[in-house]
Parts: C-alpha cells; structure tokens; sequence
C-alpha cells in the first residue's frame, strides 16, 4: 500500500489490525496467475505478504511502495525477496515487467494518469496489469461521516485533505484505454469487510486509513471528531457486535498492446 499523505504508516499496527489487506489480496493473484520465472512488480506491496505469495508460484518478483516503514518491514518479514522505496507515481525501473500487480493501493495514488503511463512503461509488449483497489463509492459511509463531523467540529477546510481516489469502471477503463491498453476486464463490486476488535474497530480504521484528515487538529479535538465518526455510522456499519467498513472494489485485468 502507497502511504497516506502524513508519509508515515505503522508498519506493526497494519499487520496487526488490518491483515484482511493482503487476505483479500490472495484472490487478485488467482487473477494474476503468476508464471514459473516471469518477473512480475508488485506494485503497493506494503509489508510484502502478497508479494511472497507470487514468489511462491516461482515469479521473480520486486516489491515497491512509497512508504518507507512498510518496505523496511517487509524486508525484515521476507529478506530473501527484493523490496525497494519508489513511489508509484513516479516509476523509474529501466528494465521491463512480464506483469505488474496491485492490491489495495491505487487508491493511494490520486495522480492516475501518471501511474497508468508508468505501469504502460514498465511492462513489456503483452504484459499484463492486474489491479484491485477502492472504487466508486468505497466507504461512502465513513467518508460521509468523517466530513460531517469535520464541518460540526469547525475543520471544515480538512474535508479538502481527503486522501483517496475512488475511479468508476468508466472513468478508470478510459484512461487505460487512453494509455493503450485493452481492457479485458473491470469489476467493481461490494466487500462489506469486518474490522478486527469488535469495539475499536472503526476507530483503529481510521487512524490507520484516514489519518489525514485530521491534519493539524489537537488530539483532544480529534477523539471528539472519532467519537462522532462512530455514533453517526453505529446504525449502519456496526452489526452483531462487529464493525464493518463498507469497501467497494474495483478489479481490472488490461494487456500493454
């Protein structure tokens, strides 16, 4: 996962937390379908799970992230696999990719059209590009709540910090498109997701996911905002004594043409 706009990511409290990440990932890489010595980028890789997985299929496999705490825990997880800083919206490999593999990370990088034409760079002519991430409407609910209780509690302007970027099939299709690339398939559907620890679990979600929207807010001030995150979404994402974010993935697979 690429980092957040604070550039900092607890490393330790993702993999405690928030393991369903590369649970869920494991399906995108049945997509994949990684080939004996094909060298694929894993693109977002976070603590590096999902990119020991490909490895395991017999991939020669890169895992990169902007966030330089998950790459360093990743290296400590899996130090005979090859991880390194870059950001994805700025890729600069010289050499080429027979595919490039994400999950839960596109929604990190706001700048598409940039990591769309770096993805098209890095792959060689047929490579493919599988992608899961956020999409039109992914934790509507959360958000709409988060700026809710940013207007009521005077911060209206951090509404402006949201993070994300959340493509529709259509808009996402037509920029690969623009690139070159034939869409072979888009998908965007909903994944009602439990968060761990049935009483802080929205909470720890957002100080892992949307920290920065409370950029600058005194921490007093900031529990008052996630206590009212959390009564205004009670009646919707908190069911049978479990907190749920309410996901909406996109996943497309397109080929470099």
């Amino acid at each position: 996962m690429n980092e957040p706009t604070q550039n900092v990511w607890n490393a330790n409290l993702y993999d405690r937390e928030h393991d369903f990440v590369a649970r869920y990932g494991k399906d995108v890489i049945e997509l994949l379908t990684p080939k004996d010595r094909e060298r694929i980028l894993d693109l977002g890789c976070g603590t590096g799970h999902l990119t020991r997985a490909i490895a395991e299929m017999g991939a020669e496999v890169l895992g990169i992230d902007r966030a330089k705490t998950m790459i360093e825990e990743a290296r400590k997880n899996y130090p005979q696999l090859h991880f390194e800083v870059m950001d994805g919206e700025n890729l600069t490999f010289s050499q080429q990719f027979d595919a490039v593999f994400s999950n839960a990370a596109l929604h990190w990088m706001k700048n598409a059209e940039s990591v769309i034409a770096g993805v098209w760079r890095m792959l060689k002519y047929k490579g493919r590009f599988v992608a899961e991430f956020g999409g039109k409407g992914n934790v509507e609910t959360i958000v709409r709540e988060i700026e809710n209780a940013l207007d009521r509690a005077g911060y209206p302007d951090n509404i402006a910090l949201n993070p994300w970027y959340f493509p529709s099939i259509g808009e996402y299709a037509n920029l690969l498109e623009k690139q070159g690339f034939e869409v072979r398939s888009a998908m965007l559907f909903d994944r009602l997701t439990p968060l761990k620890d049935t009483e802080t679990g929205l909470q720890n979600w957002l100080r892992m996911f949307a920290n920065p929207f409370f950029k600058d807010i005194p921490e007093e001030k900031v529990l008052e905002i996630l206590s009212a995150i959390e009564r205004e979404s009670r009646d919707r994402l908190y069911i049978e004594n479990t907190w749920f974010a309410d996901y909406r993935r996109l996943r497309v697979v397109a080929i470099k043409n």
